[in-house]
C-alpha cells in the first residue's frame, strides 16, 4: 500500500450511486486515519494494519482460509496488538459517523426534491390518514389523549466515553460542512480522536450515567421535541384546516437514577441528584432562551402598539433602565428572567450564572405561570403584525415549558417484586402483624394488605430495627414523596415492579407508598403514583391478563384506577422473555399477551397503556421501531406508546438533532397509523389460521431453544468459554452488575450482557436460535405449512416484522468467526457438541427464512446488506484479535496493556455492529 492510500476504505463508487457521498466520506476518513497512524505510530505499524486489512478483505472476497489472519494475530506483540485494535476500532466509529451524516443528507435531499414522503415521516402518516378519509378532528382527538415517551435507561451497552461522544458530534458537523477547510478540520479531529482514550479508567457511577443521559436533552430533546409539536400542528392544519392547540403528547422519560432493580448503587441520594440536576438543566435552558429573546425583541412603543397585558407585564418587571423605557418587550422579559432566576434559586439552591435584574422577584409557582407570560408576549406580537416572530421564537420556548416543566423528564422508580415483598414482610413482622408474610397464600396476602391499607397507622417507626435493605427502600420512597411536594407528581409519576406476578405485588408497593403519604385506602382512597407491573418471563406474560383481571376486581385498586382516569399502564419485558424462551416464542408470547390484555381491559372499561421494555438488539426486542409498532395487535397502541431506549441506541438515535427529529417522527407516525388505521390486511378466518400456525411454531421453537440453553448440562461452560462474558463484566461501562446474583446460571445473568456477549462472538444466538427447528418440524408435520407461512409473511405485519428482524440478525452473524470463538472452550467434547448444535440450527434457520421469504437474506434491503457487507472485512480483524487476547488473558497474561487491548476490541465491535445490546 502506498502512502497516499487510506488504511481502511471501500472501493470507489459509480458516479450515479446514491451512496456515492457515503463511500467518498468513508474513503476520506479512512485515508485521514491512515495518515494519522503513519505519522503517530510509524510506517511499520501503518503497513501492519494494512496487511491485516488486505488479508481480511481477501478472506471475505475469495472465501480464503482465516488461518493466515489467525497466524498474524498470534505472532503480534502486545504493543502491535494494541495498535491494530485501536486502528480498526477507531475506523468503526468513523464509519458510523459517515453513515449518520449520510442519513441526514438523504433526508434533506428527499425534502428538497419533492419526492414521495419517506416511510415513518409525519408527511407520510398524514398522507395515509387523508387517503383513509380520517378527519383532522379524529387525529386531534387521538393526539389529545396520546402519550409517546421514549424512556432513557442506563445499561452496559453504551460504551462510549462522553469525550468520545463530543468528538464524534464535532466530526459529524465537519463532515456535513461544505467549505474549503473541511479536510483540514477532519484531519485535526482525527488526530484529536486518535490521541483520546476510548476506554474509561474507572467504572461509571450512577451520577455519571445521569450526566451522560442529560447531554442528549442539551443536544436534541429540548429543541427537537418542541419542533416536532410545531410540525404536527402544521400538518394538522394542512390536513383539513383543523387549527387547535394540543397538550404535550411527546415526553422523554428517564429511568437513570430511579431504576434500582439489581443495582445497589441507586438510592435516595441518586434520586435526589437526578431530580435536582434535571431541574437545573430545564431552568438553565429557559433562562438562556429568555436572555436571547430579550436581546432580539427590541420593538419600540414609539413604532408599534403592544397589548395591554404586555404593558402590564412590563410594568411589573420593575425594570427602570432609561435605555429601555420605550422597549416594553425587553422590560417584560427582564421581569420574567428575574422571576425565573428566583425559581432557579429555589430549586437548585444557588443563583444562576447570569444574574437577574432584580434579586427580590418572586419565583414562578408553576410552569403554567411562565407559559402564561410567554403567551402574553406571543399574543402581543401577533397584535401588531409580528406573529411570524412569535411563532418562530416565543412559541418554541412556551412548548418546551409545557413539555419539560421545571422537572425536565418524568422519572420512573423500578424495583424487583421480591425486594418489595421482603420489605413489607419485615415491616409486618416488626409490628407483630404477621410473623411469616412470605408463607401466606396469595389470597391471605391480599386480605392482609387490603386491611392495612384501610388503616391510617404507619408500620415503620424510629424504634423498629430494620435491615439495610428496608431502610434504603423506605428512604427512596420518602425521597419520592419529597419530589412530589417540590416538583409535582409529573416529576415522578410511576413505580414499576419487575417480575410482577400477582395482585399482592401491586398492593405491596401501595403499602410502602402509604408509609410516606403517597397512598391511602379507607373512605377517601388516594394513590399519587401509577403502579406499573412488569411482566417478563414467558409464564408471567401468559398470566398477565389473569393478574390484571384480579386487580380490577379488587375494590380498592379499582377505585384508585378510576381516580387515575380509568387507565392502567403495563410494562412488557422483551429481554428476559427472550432469554427464557428464545426469539420466536418471546415475540409470539408478547403478541398474545397484548391481545389478551386488550380483551381484558376492554371488559373492565379501562384504557390499556403499554410500555415496551425493548433493547437495541433483536434478541432484546430491538429492530426498526416503525415496523415494530405497526406490528402490534389491534387495539394495543391506542395512542399510547412508551418504550425504553437503551445503551448505544440512545447515541445512534438521539446524538444528532436531525437524527433525533427523524426518530421521534417515526414514533409519532407509527402511533397515528396504528391507532387510526387497520394494520392487518386479512379476514378473521385467515388471521385465526395464521395464529394457529404461529402457536405451533412457537411450541416447536421453545422446545428447541430450551433443550440447548437449559437442557444441555454443558451449555453454561460453552457460553462462558466461547464468548467474552467475563471480560464484558469487567468493563467500566455501567454502574449495574452483570448478574442479579453471584451465580453462573443463565437464569441469573442479566439479559443485556447475555445478548452483548453473543453479538461480540458474531453468533447472536438470542436473535434466531430455535426458529429453524420449529420450521422444519412444522413443515414435516404439515406440508401445506410452508405456503401458509409465505402468506403470513405477506399479509400479517407481526410475522413479517419477526422475519425481517430475523433476516437482519442472520446477515450480521458469521459462523466462521463463531467457530473461531468456539476454540476458546477447553472441553473438546462440550465444544464439539454445542457448536455443532448451534451451527446446524443456524443453517436450518437460514434455510427456513429463505424458503418463507423466497429470497436470500436481506435481498429486500440492499442498502443494509451493502452496509453490513462493507463492514465485515473491518470487523473480522477485531474478532480475531479479540480471540487471541482472550486466550492470552485466560492463559495467565496479567499485563495491563493486554486487558486494555481486549476491552478496546469489545468497544470496536460494539461500534461496528451498532445494535449489540
Amino acid at each position: 500500500m502506498n502512502a497516499t492510500n487510506s488504511t481502511i476504505a471501500p472501493p470507489a463508487a459509480p458516479v450515479d450511486d446514491k451512496e456515492a457521498p457515503l463511500k467518498a466520506d468513508t474513503r476520506l476518513l479512512g485515508k485521514l486515519l491512515g495518515d494519522v497512524i503513519r505519522a503517530q505510530r510509524g510506517d511499520r505499524t501503518f503497513e501492519l494494519i494494512e496487511t491485516i486489512r488486505q488479508e481480511s478483505v481477501r478472506f471475505h472476497r475469495d472465501g480464503a482460509s482465516h488461518r493466515p489472519l489467525d497466524a498474524l494475530m498470534a505472532d503480534l506483540s502486545i504493543e502491535d496488538a494494541l495498535d491494530v485494535v485501536r486502528g480498526f476500532t477507531y475506523f468503526s466509529h468513523l464509519a458510523n459517523i459517515a453513515e449518520d451524516v449520510q442519513q441526514n443528507r438523504r433526508r434533506r435531499f428527499h425534502k428538497r426534491s419533492g419526492s414521495a414522503p419517506q416511510s415513518g415521516s409525519i408527511t407520510s402518516a398524514f398522507a395515509a390518514l387523508k387517503d383513509a378519509q380520517i378527519s383532522g378532528n379524529e387525529i386531534w382527538h387521538c393526539l389529545s389523549r396520546a402519550l409517546i415517551s421514549p424512556t432513557l435507561t442506563a445499561h452496559p451497552t453504551e460504551i462510549k466515553r462522553q469525550s468520545v461522544l463530543d468528538a464524534e458530534r464535532a466530526f459529524a458537523a465537519a463532515l456535513a460542512a461544505d467549505d474549503d477547510d473541511r479536510e483540514a478540520t477532519l484531519h485535526r479531529l482525527t488526530l484529536q480522536l486518535w490521541q483520546t482514550a476510548m476506554l474509561r479508567l474507572t467504572k461509571l457511577r450512577v451520577r455519571d450515567e445521569v450526566d451522560n443521559a442529560l447531554n442528549y436533552f442539551r443536544v436534541s430533546f429540548l429543541s427537537e421535541v418542541p419542533r416536532l409539536m410545531k410540525s404536527t400542528l402544521a400538518a394538522l392544519e394542512k390536513h383539513d384546516g383543523t387549527v387547535a392547540e394540543l397538550p404535550a403528547f411527546l415526553k422523554v422519560g428517564m429511568w437513570i437514577g430511579g431504576d434500582r432493580d439489581g443495582n445497589p448503587f441507586v438510592n435516595a441520594d441518586t434520586l435526589d441528584y437526578v431530580v435536582s440536576t434535571q431541574s437545573e438543566l430545564a431552568l438553565s435552558h429557559y433562562l438562556g432562551e429568555l436572555h436571547k429573546l430579550g436581546a432580539e425583541l427590541a420593538m419600540s412603543s414609539r413604532v408599534v402598539n403592544v397589548s395591554t397585558a404586555l404593558t402590564d407585564l412590563a410594568e411589573r418587571s420593575h425594570d427602570d433602565s432609561r435605555f429601555r423605557t420605550d422597549e416594553p418587550y425587553r422590560r417584560a422579559i427582564t421581569g420574567m428572567y428575574s422571576r425565573l432566576a428566583a425559581t432557579y434559586q429555589s430549586f437548585v439552591g444557588r443563583a444562576p450564572a447570569r444574574p437577574p435584574h432584580s434579586a427580590s422577584a418572586s419565583p414562578y409557582a408553576t410552569p403554567d405561570e411562565l407559559a402564561e407570560d410567554l403567551d402574553i408576549i406571543a399574543e402581543s406580537l401577533g397584535s401588531h403584525g409580528a406573529k411570524v416572530i412569535a411563532d418562530a421564537r416565543v412559541l418554541p420556548i412556551k412548548r418546551a415549558v409545557e413539555i419539560f416543566g421545571f422537572h425536565l423528564a418524568p422519572i420512573d422508580l423500578r424495583q424487583n417484586s421480591t425486594v418489595y415483598e421482603s420489605v413489607v414482610a419485615e415491616l409486618l413482622s416488626g409490628c407483630d402483624l404477621c410473623a411469616d408474610y412470605a408463607a401466606l397464600t396469595e389470597a391471605e396476602k391480599v386480605s392482609l394488605l387490603t386491611s392495612e391499607l384501610s388503616h391510617s397507622r404507619l408500620l415503620a417507626s424510629p424504634y423498629l430495627k430494620l435491615s439495610e435493605l428496608a431502610l434504603s427502600e423506605l428512604a427512596i420512597f420518602r425521597k419520592a414523596a419529597d419530589v412530589h411536594a417540590r416538583y409535582g407528581a409529573a416529576a415522578l409519576p410511576r413505580m414499576i415492579i419487575s417480575m410482577g406476578e400477582s395482585v399482592s405485588d401491586l398492593l405491596e408497593v401501595a403499602i410502602l407508598c402509604k408509609e410516606v403519604g403517597l397512598a391511602r385506602g379507607g373512605e377517601a382512597p388516594h394513590l399519587a403514583v401509577a403502579i406499573v407491573p412488569l411482566f417478563e418471563t414467558i409464564e408471567d406474560l401468559q398470566n398477565a391478563p389473569k393478574v390484571m383481571a384480579a386487580a380490577f376486581a379488587h375494590p380498592l385498586y379499582r377505585r384508585w384506577i378510576s381516580a387515575q382516569g380509568d387507565a392502567q399502564e403495563i410494562m412488557l419485558g422483551y429481554s428476559d422473555s427472550n432469554k427464557d424462551g428464545g426469539y420466536f416464542t418471546a415475540n409470539w408470547e408478547l403478541y398474545r399477551a397484548q391481545q389478551a390484555l386488550v380483551k381484558t381491559f376492554g371488559e373492565h372499561h379501562i384504557r390499556l397503556c403499554l410500555f415496551h421494555g425493548r433493547g437495541g438488539s433483536v434478541g432484546r426486542g430491538g429492530g426498526p421501531s416503525f415496523e415494530a409498532i405497526r406490528a402490534q395487535p389491534a387495539g394495543a397502541v391506542g395512542g399510547f406508546l412508551r418504550l425504553t431506549e437503551q445503551g448505544e441506541i440512545i447515541s445512534s438515535k438521539y446524538g444528532d438533532p436531525e437524527l433525533a427529529q427523524r426518530n421521534l417522527e417515526t414514533l409519532l407516525s407509527a402511533v397515528l397509523k396504528s391507532t387510526l388505521l387497520p394494520t392487518i390486511n386479512a379476514d378473521a378466518k385467515e388471521i385465526a389460521r395464521f395464529e394457529a400456525l404461529a402457536e405451533k411454531l412457537s411450541e416447536n421453537a421453545f422446545s428447541a431453544y430450551r433443550a440447548l440453553v437449559y437442557g444441555d448440562a454443558g451449555f453454561v461452560t460453552y457460553f462462558r468459554g466461547s464468548t467474552p462474558i467475563k471480560e464484558i463484566a469487567e468493563l467500566n461501562i455501567g454502574s449495574r452488575p452483570a448478574s442479579r446474583k453471584a451465580s453462573t446460571a443463565i437464569e441469573d445473568l442479566r439479559a443485556i450482557p447475555w445478548v452483548f456477549s453473543w453479538a461480540q462472538a458474531r453468533v447472536a444466538l438470542p436473535g434466531w436460535f430455535g426458529f429453524g427447528s420449529a420450521f422444519a418440524k412444522l413443515v414435516a408435520d404439515d406440508p401445506k405449512a410452508l405456503a401458509d407461512m409465505q402468506q403470513m409473511a405477506k399479509r400479517w405485519p407481526f410475522f413479517a416484522t419477526v422475519l425481517s428482524n430475523l433476516g437482519m440478525v442472520l446477515a450480521k452473524t458469521d459462523m466462521q468467526i463463531g467457530a473461531a470463538y468456539s476454540t476458546l472452550v477447553t472441553d473438546k467434547v462440550i465444544r464439539e457438541r454445542i457448536w455443532t448444535a448451534i451451527h446446524n440450527e443456524w443453517e436450518r434457520t437460514r434455510d427456513a427464512y429463505e424458503q418463507i421469504v423466497g429470497a436470500k437474506v436481506l435481498a429486500d434491503n440492499p442498502t443494509l446488506a451493502r452496509s453490513i457487507r462493507n463492514r465485515f472485512p473491518y470487523l473480522d480483524p477485531l474478532n480475531h484479535m479479540q480471540i487471541e487476547l482472550i486466550r492470552r488473558v485466560r492463559d495467565g497474561d496479567t499485563e495491563e496493556r493486554t486487558r486494555r487491548a481486549l476491552h478496546l476490541s469489545i468497544n470496536g465491535l460494539a461500534a461496528g455492529l451498532r445494535n449489540t445490546g
